[in-house]
């Protein structure tokens, strides 16, 4: 296995990973951040394209997924799927806690 399929197995769990709340958000009817609104990833997005934006997340990362031929059980591969996902939803949660600590004041 070469570096780059390591790197995209990380990318697929992130991009999984943040498909999640904007997917969520668009689907409930809600507005949410996302790097198109102003301020960049602060302000709120409409559903709409919240929920284009966790659709455009999750097929980068089903593609990556698939691509990667990642074989289930204790590897590297599985590692690096879940790091991804737990290193992105660390900083998604706590990114958008601030955003909305911030809207609340």
């Amino acid at each position: 296995m070469n570096f780059l399929h390591y790197v995209a197995i990380f990318f697929a769990g992130a991009f999984l990973c943040n498909c999640i709340p904007h997917l969520a958000s668009g689907l409930r009817g809600e507005a949410f951040p996302t790097p198109f609104a102003k301020p960049r990833g602060v302000g709120d997005s409409s559903p709409m394209l919240n929920f284009l934006w966790g659709s455009a997340n999750l097929l980068v990362g089903a593609i990556l997924y698939t691509r990667s031929a990642l074989a289930p059980g204790i590897n590297l591969e599985c590692g690096l799927f879940l790091a991804g996902f737990l290193i992105m939803g660390l900083y998604l949660s706590r990114h958008f806690g601030a955003v909305r600590r911030g809207k609340n004041q």
